[in-house]
């Protein structure tokens, strides 16, 4: 779990529990000004043309932000040049460099950053710029390291913020307009402070303003050099990005671009409250929160980025969302977004593109939003076709999402199927014919037998997974709040959430407004060992005595089984 990406967790499950600019250039001008600017941005008049050129853009995570020693303290390797070029090559046009001040500054009065961590910042920024990227560079997690007591030590607070975008201003004052500079990242101030939204507002004003005011008058190109500001948490509330559009439009500056960040609908993103699907709820998040954002600054001529954005289990791991549903999200994301014109920056801390084999983790995904920037793609109601191990195929139906596309072929193993024979269309109801099926499944194995590849006239393919399975057999054993794990044989079968209920009445557990509990913090399945382990942070909010829990499986499979803990002291039973 990074600092990072947790944090992101205060607003939005807040919002569950409570709820349940104008011209950069002349066209002659900018292409005068600034030769590396591309011919699109340069031939516009706004500053909005700057932000959709930046699109797509991804993020250099969990590294010189990092907070040890050095920028491999949170387990990434080193920032090569080949990696700069590889993202370059995989068709970004942005990289935001998160960078960690903290360990790098002497002490007060002058608050000096050491010479070779600018040295070394420049590096990476001049590698990216060198490969033809917009760059963002920023005070990052110094936000929550020492900026976040800024109303128990306002002046010491202002004076480190101030010499330290004093000394990274004069750095790169002479650096192509392609590199901007955000204020700060995810802005807070509850350490030793205050959690009044105004009081936290009226702080960032003080940031926002001080840093515009450094930057303005450092020399160089920093005079006209795109600048980027937050609101309280980089949130998208309606509240704080009403205050952040007074802050830009006080500062009268047609250089200035807003930010937020999106981690999607809280419950979904991080598979709590049963919602282990991409429903309504989570689409109209999306539909909400960005309506909000484009109306607020867009329309009004300010343009947008969401310099990070994501799903908040990936914390845990990219499988907490199952990946049918996890394709669906990141594919109306990109969609709606592109509608509205606002830029997206990918959060990635080694996560999704491995920095040593220059691979993705999940080309599906990757697809999946490289594709949204060009044309929605078609998926399903699922990708998941589970059949009983044992029983006879039937004729299976799924409903498919066209999105405005037109089903081309089915193929398993880059073999067509045939249509009518194994399969038929009848508007958007796929189905899978038994003897198809049948031939797929021959192998007869629990799991995945075969993927069908559906191919469409645009946009990305989608896969489904034809699945064996039977009912999981979990086992009785005893273990501790620390190390406890219910041996499982899930024959096929794949774990979609769990209920945890006191057997006297009332959910157990974190959270306990709802009993369906969160996947990867309190419960996560081992299918490579056979377990599904209950983790120490759900037991530290249970109370001693008996908790029924309920096991959903995606094959619509439902198992009970009873825990009993005293103290320290966990005993299951299978039922």
């Amino acid at each position: 779990m990074t600092k990072t990406m947790r944090v992101h967790k205060s607003f939005w499950s807040l919002a569950l529990v409570t709820s349940l600019l104008l011209s950069l250039f002349s066209p002659a001008a900018a292409a005068a000004a600034d030769p590396t600017l591309s011919a699109s941005a340069a031939s516009k008049s706004k500053m909005q043309a700057y932000v959709e050129d930046m699109q797509p853009g991804w993020n250099l995570g969990n590294t010189l932000d990092a907070t040890g020693a050095d920028e491999t303290s949170w387990g990434n390797p080193r920032v090569t040049k080949k990696l700069i070029q590889q993202i370059a090559g995989q068709g970004y046009k942005s990289i935001r460099i998160p960078v960690t001040w903290d360990q790098h500054m002497g002490a007060a009065p002058d608050y000096t950053i050491d010479k070779a961590y600018l040295d070394r910042v420049e590096e990476v920024v001049g590698w990216a710029l060198d490969a033809k990227l917009y760059v963002m560079i920023n005070v990052h997690h110094d936000s929550w390291l020492w900026v976040s007591s800024m109303e128990p030590k306002h002046d010491e607070v202002l004076a480190r913020y101030n010499a330290a975008w004093t000394q990274i201003a004069d750095r790169f004052k002479d650096k192509s307009a392609k590199l901007m500079f955000e204020s700060i990242n995810e802005p807070r101030f509850s350490e030793g402070g205050t959690t009044d939204e105004a009081k936290m507002t009226e702080m960032l004003k003080e940031l926002n303003t001080s840093f515009h005011t450094i930057i303005r008058s450092s020399g160089g190109k920093n005079d006209s050099r795109p600048l980027v500001l937050p609101g309280v948490e980089t949130s998208p509330t309606q509240e704080r990005i009403n205050e952040l559009y007074k802050t830009i439009t006080e500062l009268n500056d047609p250089n200035l671009i807003a930010t937020v960040h999106y981690y999607g609908f809280w419950p979904f993103s991080v598979n709590i409250a049963g919602y282990t699907t991409f429903e309504k709820d989570t689409k109209n998040d999306i539909v909400q929160t960005f309506d909000n954002v484009y109306n607020t600054f867009v329309a009004k001529g300010i343009p947008v980025i969401v310099g990070e954005y994501g799903l908040l289990g990936f914390d845990k791991n990219t499988g907490v969302i199952e990946q049918g549903e996890k394709l669906k999200f990141f594919e109306f994301l990109t969609y709606y977004l592109k509608e509205k014109k606002i830029t997206t920056m990918l959060w990635d801390n080694g996560q999704h593109f491995n920095r040593t084999t220059y691979k993705w983790s999940d080309p599906e995904l990757f697809n999946v939003m490289k594709e949204g920037l060009k044309s929605r793609s078609s998926n399903a109601a699922s990708d998941l076709i589970y059949l009983k191990k044992g029983a006879a195929p039937q004729d299976t139906a799924v409903l498919l999402n066209l999105n405005g596309n037109k089903l081309t072929s089915l193929s398993v193993n880059d073999k067509k199927l045939d249509k009518g024979k194994d399969y038929s269309l009848n508007g958007e109801t796929l189905t899978l014919k038994a003897s198809l099926l049948k031939k797929l499944t021959a192998a007869n194995k629990y799991g995945v037998n075969a993927v069908i590849t559906a191919k469409f006239n645009k946009g990305a393919n989608w896969n489904f997974n034809v699945i064996l399975s039977d009912t999981a057999k979990l086992s009785s054993t005893q273990g501790t709040t620390e190390a406890f794990t219910i041996p499982a044989v899930f024959n096929g079968n794949q774990l979609a959430t769990m209920e945890a209920v006191y057997a006297a009445g009332g959910n157990a557990g974190p959270q306990d407004w709802t009993s369906y509990k969160e996947f990867g913090y309190t419960f996560s399945p081992a299918y490579d060992t056979g377990g599904i382990k209950l983790l120490p942070d759900f037991f530290k909010d249970v109370k001693d005595g008996e908790v029924k829990l309920t096991f959903h499986f995606w094959n619509g499979d439902k198992i009970q089984y009873k825990i009993v803990k005293n103290g320290t002291s966990v005993v299951g039973t299978a039922l």
